[in-house]
This record gives structure tokens, C-alpha cells and sequence, in this order.
């Protein structure tokens, strides 16, 4: 029995199929149909019972992301067992798409006609163009800049930050009321029988926090580039474009980044050296002379790069003009950076100093257990030799940019 009935038991990764449609045909193309990295956040497990051959089509157009929604399957579980009943994949989905969705495709093809008539919310903030890899074309993206008292956005948000929850793992909805929020939006512009398209590509998310005195502290709150476009650098772009928004605004501090993805850092290491660059204060003569005052005041005023990520910068910046064969000039960076990666446990040993105060022999014995010294040097090495396979990831793309 317990055989059996494994057999109506899905994973919800593969039985989701998403899919941005631009045309007619788009609709059977199978070649336009991506799926999730993650399901988690609806289907406990990332699976599902009761069907076989179970497919949740969650297809948007491109443009205005009309959305269509259908659950197709072979057969349910209580076809053939009386009394068991399969899950309800379809009100799990409703829980999070807004209302108005499609569930019938003529519906959907109906409205797609809609998607010539969309513009771009808010204002134009960035322009650039990319050959095609399959062709002689060429391609042109926009970068805008909205809120929410743009007519329309709110809904359009509303269909768009769906794609969160399967690509970004701890992902939740946002409060829109909040005026504090910015947003980005990042669209390919395209022709479609003679008639400009603009077709969304990713989007980023920014809040606005308060900065003592008289400042605001940007922090970059989500990131999505949709699969059909990763891997084209449109990140990067959307990351820079964002940079030199808040650069241009007298208010901004600085910029940083909520709880970041091991990709967004690598994607911000990469911005953020390719722009710093251009500063005298990284230039490479001063390298060698170690992470200084002038870095730190030049990034943040001229970049509004805050001091954590400059210090990421400048040992990137550093190790790119080591020699790794020179055994002296590359121990000597090995020393500065982990002498950085060593500052918790500087910390840790202010904090024994004031225990052996406190603490009695055997409980003093228990905290020193935990920061053995041997522990450390293996943890530090381990740390700088991941630290370092990172930054030369992000010098061999400076290299090729």
C-alpha cells in the first residue's frame, strides 16, 4: 500500500513550469519553460501528493505579466483509493498570486494582444545595448525607477514579486504602504509586429534607512535577474545603474545590503571594483601601502561604497597586483587580510580578560575550550584561501569586461 501510494507523490520543482510569453507560439514552446529553485515557501518538502504526472503551469506575459494559471495531471490519487484525498495544489497557489489570473489559455492569448500597449512605470533612469549571441542584433534594456503612487505599479508589483518566492530562499512579500521603499525595474525593449514591447527582465528592491544626522542609508533588500536573462550581465548593470542613482543624491551615505547571497556578493565585489578603479586612492601604487583613511573617505563620497565593502575592494584590488610566485609580497598579503578575518577572535580574547574577573577556574576552562588556538589558525587559513578562490573569480571577469 505504502508503495503504491508513493507513486502519487510529486516534487514541486519539477512539476512547476513557469514561462514569460511574448507571443501566440510561445504558449507550446517548450524550449521558453523554466523552472523554480525553490518551492518551500508553498509545498512543505517542495512536494506534494495525490497526482501523477502532475504539471502547475504559472505562465505570465511578458509586458504586463497577465498570469495564467493551470494544474494538469494524468490522474489523482483518489481515483483509484477511496477515501484519500490529494493535496490542493491549486488553493496553495492562490494563497500568494493576486486575483484576476487567467485558468483557461484563450482567456490569456485574449489579453496578451494587451502587452503592446505597456509602458514602463516612473522615469527613466539608465539605457544600454547587447548583441545577441544567436544573431547580428542588437538589444536594448531600460532601467526605471518607480513607486507606488505611479498609476498602475501597485498591481503590476503585486503579479511581479511572485517570481521571489521561487528563486530567492528566504524571500517575503514587502510592505508596499511603506514609502521608504524604492524600485527598480529592469525591461528589454523589443519590436513586435512593428510595435515597441518592453518585456520585464529582473528588478531590485532598495529601503530607504535613516543615517545619523542628517543622512539615509540605502540597503539593497532583493535582486531578481529572471532565469531566461541570467548569465548576460543584466545584473550588473541593474547593480551599477542603482549605484549611480543614489551617487548623484547629496542625502545618501552610503549604500549596503540586507543578509546578501553568496551571488550578490560576488556580483557587488565585481560593480564595486570595477568602479573603484577609477579612484586615485586604489590605484596601484597605493596598494601595497595597505587598506587606508583615504580609500575609506574616497568610496564612500565619490561611490558611496561604506567602509566594509571597500575593505573588500582594496584586497581584491591588492591581490590582482600580487605575484603569487613572489613569496614575500604574498605572505605579506596573506597577513593583512587574515588579520581582518581574525578580528573575532581579537574580540573574543577582550572578552576572556574580562571573565577571568568574573568566572570561576572550571567555567573560565570551558569558555577557553571553545577558542583553542589551533581551531583558530585552521578556521583562518580555511577562511583565507575561500576568501581568495572569490576575489580572483572577480578578476578574471574585470579581466574579460
Amino acid at each position: 500500500m505504502q508503495t503504491q501510494l508513493a507513486a502519487y507523490k510529486c516534487d514541486t520543482n519539477e512539476a512547476i513550469c513557469l514561462k514569460l510569453v511574448r507571443t501566440a507560439e510561445d504558449l507550446v514552446d517548450e524550449e521558453t519553460t523554466f523552472k523554480p529553485e525553490f518551492s518551500h515557501q508553498l509545498f512543505e518538502n517542495e512536494t506534494v501528493f495525490g497526482y501523477k504526472e502532475l504539471q502547475i503551469r504559472l505562465y505570465y506575459s511578458a509586458c504586463r505579466l497577465t498570469t495564467l494559471l493551470q494544474v494538469k495531471f494524468a490522474s489523482t490519487v483518489a481515483d483509484r483509493f477511496k477515501g484519500i484525498e490529494q493535496d490542493d495544489v491549486e488553493g496553495k497557489i492562490k494563497e500568494f498570486i493576486p486575483l484576476g489570473y487567467c485558468t483557461g489559455a484563450d482567456d490569456f492569448l485574449a489579453l496578451l494582444s494587451k502587452d503592446a500597449t505597456f509602458k514602463p512605470f516612473g522615469e527613466l533612469i539608465h539605457l544600454y545595448t547587447q548583441p545577441c549571441r544567436e544573431n547580428d542584433q542588437e538589444y536594448t534594456y531600460v532601467i526605471y525607477k518607480a513607486d507606488m503612487t505611479c498609476p498602475g505599479f501597485r498591481e503590476y508589483h503585486a503579479r511581479l514579486q511572485t517570481f521571489l518566492l521561487w528563486y530567492i530562499e528566504t524571500a517575503s512579500y514587502i510592505d508596499v504602504d511603506d514609502d521608504k521603499w524604492n524600485y527598480f525595474l529592469l525591461f528589454e525593449n523589443f519590436e513586435h509586429d512593428g510595435v515597441p514591447h518592453y518585456a520585464i527582465v529582473g528588478y531590485m528592491t532598495v529601503y530607504n534607512y535613516y543615517a545619523y544626522p542628517d543622512k539615509i542609508r540605502p540597503r539593497i533588500s532583493q535582486m531578481l535577474v529572471l532565469p531566461p536573462f541570467q548569465g548576460q550581465t543584466h545584473g550588473a548593470h541593474l547593480l551599477e545603474a542603482v549605484h549611480k542613482f543614489f551617487i548623484a543624491d547629496a542625502d545618501v551615505l552610503d549604500i549596503t545590503a540586507e543578509d546578501p547571497s553568496e551571488s550578490f556578493t560576488r556580483l557587488r565585489d565585481f560593480v564595486d571594483t570595477k568602479m573603484c578603479c577609477q579612484l586615485p586612492s586604489f590605484a596601484t601604487e597605493h596598494l601595497s601601502q595597505g587598506f587606508g583613511s583615504e580609500m575609506i573617505s574616497e568610496a564612500q563620497q565619490k561611490l558611496k561604497i561604506n567602509k566594509k565593502q571597500a575593505r573588500r575592494v582594496y584586497e581584491i584590488r591588492r591581490l590582482g597586483v600580487t605575484d603569487p610566485s613572489n613569496t614575500e609580497k604574498y605572505r605579506l598579503y596573506r597577513i593583512d587580510v587574515k588579520r581582518r578575518l581574525n578580528m573575532p577572535f581579537q574580540k573574543n580574547s577582550r572578552e576572556i580578560a574580562k571573565m577571568r574577573r568574573f568566572l570561576k577556574p572550571e567555567e573560565l576552562d570551558c569558555q577557553l575550550q571553545q577558542l583553542d588556538i589551533k581551531q583558530q589558525q585552521d578556521w583562518l587559513e580555511k577562511e583565507f584561501q575561500e576568501v581568495v578562490t572569490q576575489y580572483r573569480r572577480t578578476l578574471e571577469r574585470l579581466a574579460i569586461a
